[in-house]
């Protein structure tokens, strides 16, 4: 589902009577971009044909760039991002190398690790780009500012893209298609300028977002104070480690920050199972929980991305669900979505319904009935003097590979060979498991005429009875020649 085309109401401010040219246009163009498939009429055939899906026709009418080479590699540099992603790590590096970890730098490090993850995952993810839950005016700003510190673009910017990745997942029109690579996924699309247009997302709603607004307006201010200066002050003035706020809880913590969310973009598509849907490339793993701030069940959020969880289970790891169901609790977030438990089941039961399928595949199965010849019981039994057979359940089975394997004993099965052994298989002697049924279907050889010993019984005693009343009504019909007077009694005279 595309996050786009949600019904859901924004996250903030109320929508103006008149929007602008460009968010009027961005709406108009959602629709049509929505119709996966056109449906045209062939005059040949006069019937309905399916022509080219929506992005591939977007694709194959889009001018792209030449692919990146070593002769063009400076002129496709995006130096923003890449002076982003490299000075950092830079800084880092050279802390550890010059300077001594002290814990509090260290804690606070990490604290604010979590504050500016959090920024991205409940912020610019769950609050704004998927619009999850809705959000009181303070803590926008909060996570607007924590937002910033991560240093990952703006709202506004980083929703369009995400956006643009749901609606068009693993398709050439995904800003960080999975398809292109794990690398690519993970920080390529940042480090070069891309071959062509990304897919349209309306945005319309974070474009009437003053907190959105304000953000995206004073943004490189924001992003240098939250970024660098901010937890250059915490250190310097809490504990006098200016250059350690500097390197550590400033440029360390933040190629974490970085490197945590570029993991939703390319773990969570490598990385684990899918539990809800194999459509696509997005999965569950327990491990990209840890590493994105529980961000990992990733294949429930494609299928649910309007969901405020990205875990639904209790003991699984998501920090963001919580810290979203706490600041509800206390009055600064609410409407708080949850999918329906039951379309949720739908996708668990398909799923499994198909993994099972696909086991049947590499499973032998028994013999059907309909490719199995019928045997009467005398046949049965001559035949059973030369080979182990015996009789269960109305189905003839041949034993002799399973003599001496059987738990029971050989003696159990030699007993049975030329009967009808049904009675002690279901319990007369032992209650078999499911696994002794499945064993013994495969040991089909035949189908036993009249389906048990006792109908071959009712049989033959059907044929007696009926030759017994033959033999009467012939006698009868003899005792109906003699005459009255040769058998009426003789009175004296």
């Amino acid at each position: 589902m595309s996050a786009s085309t949600a019904t859901a109401p924004p996250a903030t401010a109320p929508a103006v009577a008149n929007p602008t040219p460009a968010a009027a246009s961005a709406a108009a163009a959602a629709p049509a971009a929505t119709k996966d498939k056109a449906e045209t009429i062939d005059p040949e055939s006069e019937h309905f044909v399916v022509s080219q899906n929506y992005v591939t026709r977007t694709v194959e009418n889009m001018t792209m760039l030449p692919p990146v080479t070593w002769s063009n590699l400076l002129q496709n540099i995006q130096w923003i991002s890449f002076t982003a992603l490299t000075v950092p790590p830079a800084m880092a590096i050279y802390g550890l190398c010059t300077l001594e970890l002290q814990r509090k730098t260290v804690i606070w490090a990490i604290v604010y690790y979590f504050m500016t993850g959090l920024g991205i995952t409940a912020g610019y993810h769950r609050l704004w780009a998927h619009r999850a839950y809705n959000a009181s005016a303070p803590l926008q700003y909060f996570l607007a500012l924590c937002g910033a510190g991560s240093v990952q673009g703006s709202i506004k910017w980083w929703s369009r893209g995400h956006r643009a990745h749901h609606r068009y997942t693993d398709t050439k029109l995904d800003p960080y298609s999975a398809h292109e690579g794990f690398w690519w996924a993970h920080v390529g699309w940042m480090l070069v300028k891309p071959r062509g247009k990304i897919g349209v997302a309306d945005i319309s709603d974070l474009s009437r977002n003053p907190v959105v607004k304000w953000q995206h307006n004073n943004y490189v201010m924001l992003m240098v104070l939250m970024g660098l200066v901010f937890p250059t002050l915490v250190a310097g003035l809490g504990w006098g480690d200016w250059k350690g706020g500097l390197l550590f809880a400033g440029a360390a913590r933040l190629v974490f920050v970085h490197h945590s969310t570029f993991c939703v973009n390319s773990l969570a598509h490598w990385l684990g199972e899918t539990p809800f849907d194999n459509k696509h490339t997005p999965k569950d793993h327990f491990i990209t929980a840890l590493v994105t701030v529980g961000e990992g069940y990733h294949n429930f959020h494609h299928q649910f991305p309007m969901d405020f969880r990205n875990a639904i289970k209790w003991y699984q790891y998501d920090p963001t669900k919580w810290f979203i169901w706490t600041m509800s609790n206390v009055g600064l977030a609410s409407h708080l979505k949850k999918f329906p438990d039951n379309e949720i089941k739908k996708g668990q039961y398909t799923m499994k319904l198909q993994m099972l399928q696909e086991q049947s595949g590499s499973i032998q199965w028994p013999k059907h009935s309909n490719d199995l010849p019928v045997i009467s019981w005398e046949d049965f039994q001559a035949e059973a003097k030369e080979r182990s057979l015996v009789a269960i359940h109305g189905f003839i089975h041949d034993c002799s590979s399973f003599l001496e394997d059987h738990p029971g004993g050989i003696h159990l099965i030699k007993k049975a060979i030329g009967t009808d052994a049904t009675t002690a298989f279901f319990g007369g002697v032992y209650d078999h498991s499911n696994a002794a049924h499945n064993l013994l279907a495969m040991m089909r050889v035949g189908i036993l005429d009249g389906g048990m010993e006792v109908e071959s019984l009712k049989l033959e005693n059907l044929q007696r009875s009926m030759s017994v009343s033959s033999m009467e009504s012939d006698a009868a019909s003899s005792a109906s020649s003699v005459s009255v007077s040769s058998i009426s009694p003789r009175w004296p005279h």
